[in-house]
């Protein structure tokens, strides 16, 4: 019986061994979507305690915690931190079977060295010895990423952020790119009125322009995508529900934005029409430069109201949506392509049933210009996990190439979130692995280890040209 969590954890056959071990146990990581805080890498801060630096923000962990009848206080409220490190070691006991106990004691290993379970038992050892180790100069946030192997992060940023903090960490020489990515989505929500015409207001005073017209405020948008391109930013990210794609007039747009400015009532219809022609027109700046664009979608969010009411958005009260995906996205997707204008694109799905259409619909849209311009992304946010990202990678090894899928992301607000990237290596040598074992592949170690790099590396690095941001 193997023993949990040993070098061979996740690796089910000598091949997957030595396929993880050779070939991917070392290669450098570019983490290209994350939630990490600029300011905390900028500042290189030591994290106070362990709770301050793996709880807090970690809606994973406070679902968990909720579930197990943890009370609010001790999760978000105001025990001390070492009373919510408590409540969560007295919960992680029960998270087996949840990708959560992986992850946990995977970041108390490669982190702390500490390979005792978390458990009321250790509790107050572990959180005693990894309180002390984060106050060495080693455990400060640039050297956790320099220790990790990180090449390249890419924050989460949206438009109107004066990526002060991207500045000065470039400025100080710090070898790992720290890179934004633009993220518009309050720009484009016109769900709710009153907050996005205080979204106008702010873009009107940076840029000293009054957003009297949509050829204003577009202008407007388009000079910050240009100040984030300036500031090394190579990639785009929005996080929708669906993706919009209805017909439009400019005349249509134009009326719409006067009635957002007006404060007036907008019909469905209306909405979904000025969604469709704003993501239209970021898709188009994001082709002019090159950038990729993301799309995640499917999420379900702030279910409970009362939780949000309480506490906010992202603290824990979103699940898996089951939106229709298949019929906009090939029509936003097409249209681009008609004008020759898609950009290099990654699909993220939330709802597994969407696996085998987004692995399809990246194959409408290749054209031969670069390989893998339509990428099937990794697992996402529930699918994170060894069922969901095995699934993911079979749909796409079925369907599409996945010798050209550019591999892993935290999508983390944590800097103990970089394992992940070695779960995710393990997994893909497994996969491999299984297949040589069973006669299924050839037993060509050579040429299965390269791609395994390229999976995990190469066809990164090649994929975002992050060198043009140096």
């Amino acid at each position: 019986m193997k023993g949990f969590l040993d070098q061979d954890f996740l690796l089910n056959t000598k091949t997957a061994q030595r396929l993880y071990h050779d070939y991917a146990a070392d290669l450098p990581i570019i983490d290209y979507h994350s939630h990490l805080p600029a300011d905390q890498i900028a500042a290189d801060i030591n994290f106070e305690n362990i709770t301050k630096v793996w709880l807090n923000g970690d809606h994973y962990k406070w679902r968990a915690m909720r579930a197990n009848g943890v009370n609010e206080a001790y999760i978000t409220g105001n025990k001390t931190d070492q009373e919510k490190f408590e409540q969560w070691a007295a919960t992680v006991p029960y998270t087996l079977r949840n990708p959560l106990f992986h992850w946990t004691h995977l970041e108390l290993q490669r982190y702390f060295d500490i390979n005792e379970l978390l458990s009321p038992a250790t509790a107050l050892e572990i959180y005693t010895d990894c309180n002390n180790k984060l106050q060495l100069p080693q455990y400060s946030v640039r050297n956790i990423i320099r220790n990790k192997n990180v090449e390249v992060i890419c924050t989460t940023d949206d438009p109107l952020d004066d990526l002060s903090y991207h500045q000065q960490i470039k400025a100080d020489g710090y070898e790992v790119q720290v890179l934004p990515t633009f993220r518009p989505d309050k720009a484009m929500n016109a769900d709710d009125l009153a907050v996005l015409n205080s979204y106008i207001d702010k873009l009107e005073a940076i840029a000293n322009n009054p957003m009297d017209s949509i050829e204003a405020y577009l202008a407007a948008l388009k000079s910050r995508h240009d100040y984030f391109a300036k500031n090394g930013c190579r990639l785009s990210d929005h996080g929708l529900e669906q993706v919009y794609a209805e017909d439009y007039t400019e005349t249509e747009i134009a009326s719409i934005y006067l009635k957002i400015r007006g404060g007036q009532e907008l019909s469905v219809d209306e909405i979904l029409k000025f969604k469709s022609a704003l993501l239209h027109q970021f898709a188009l700046w994001n082709h002019e430069k090159g950038w990729v664009m993301q799309l995640h979608l499917g999420a379900l969010r702030n279910n409970n109201a009362r939780g949000l009411s309480e506490l906010g958005p992202d603290t824990g009260w979103d699940s898996i949506g089951d939106f229709s995906q298949g019929r906009a996205l090939s029509k936003f997707l097409n249209r681009l392509d008609t004008t020759n204008q898609l950009a290099k694109t990654i699909l993220y799905n939330l709802n597994p049933a969407d696996n085998e259409l987004m692995a399809s619909m990246t194959g409408n849209f290749n054209d031969g210009s670069v390989a893998g311009k339509v990428q099937f992304g990794s697992a996402w946010w529930f699918l994170d996990q060894k069922d969901g990202m095995t699934k993911q990678l079979n749909a796409l090894s079925n369907i599409g190439l996945i010798s050209r899928m550019v591999g892993m992301l935290t999508d983390s607000r944590s800097f103990l979130s970089f394992p992940r990237h070695e779960y995710f290596r393990r997994l893909v040598c497994n996969l491999f692995g299984d297949d040589i074992e069973n006669g299924e592949l050839p037993n060509d170690i050579t040429w299965t280890g390269k791609i395994i790099q390229d999976i995990c590396y190469y066809n990164a690095k090649n994929y975002f040209n992050f060198d043009q941001s140096k």
